[in-house]
């Protein structure tokens, strides 16, 4: 069984998570620079990629399983099964912008700029309340954006706020939380059911 897992913090977090739920592998291994390892008694494989990669993976089943944050999976659309909050990474996805326009309402006849990494949940958040935008992709330092003109409002991932109020700007509306959730191929989820089953209860055991 192959599971696809995030570069970086939430790689080193689903492992240990792993780990505890008994599917484990040795640190010669992870401290490699592999990007495909196996756990130690050769059930699963693991594999690293680019966050937002991971649905992509999982989705057209090169991975049965995989690890991501709510905020990729509603921003990429897969079609995937997913039978699992993992309470891991914790944080909001928030519209922001600049201290001094807090409070104002959005003018329905002009278009908003909005910078984001997100331009999927952005554009349905906004067309939601009737606001016309245009959307600003950018791929990091949103906040930037707002802080010198680029955009009038940000949509990002926001943890403790630290970045945003050293900048100048703050939340402004709340879209959603975001935390990692376990997913599934919809046909790995029925042809290997007794595998895919063992491990949501595995992973189950260790959260509750």
């Amino acid at each position: 069984m192959t599971i696809a897992l995030s570069k970086g913090r939430m790689q080193e977090q689903s492992l240990e998570l792993f780990a505890r739920a008994g599917i484990r592998v040795s640190l010669d291994e992870t401290n490699s620079r592999k990007l495909l390892i196996s756990s130690d008694d050769g059930d699963y494989n693991f594999v690293f990629v680019k966050p937002g990669d991971v649905p992509t993976y999982v989705e057209y089943g090169t991975a049965d399983a995989g690890i991501c944050g709510r905020d990729v999976l509603l921003e990429s659309g897969a079609d995937v099964h997913e039978p699992l909050d993992l309470q891991l990474g914790r944080c909001r996805i928030a519209v922001a912008g600049r201290r001094e326009v807090l409070g104002e309402d959005y003018n329905l006849l002009a278009t908003v700029r909005v910078a984001t990494k997100y331009p999927k949940i952005a554009t349905s958040y906004f067309h939601e309340k009737g606001v016309p935008i245009e959307v600003i992709p950018l791929s990091g330092s949103v906040e930037l954006a707002a802080l010198i003109g680029l955009s009038d409002r940000i949509v990002d991932l926001v943890e403790s706020g630290r970045t945003l109020r050293e900048n100048g700007l703050e939340v402004i509306d709340v879209i959603t939380e975001s935390t990692a959730r376990l997913i599934v191929n919809r046909a790995s989820f029925h042809l290997k059911m007794a595998q895919v089953s063992r491990m949501i209860e595995a992973l189950t055991r260790v959260l509750s």
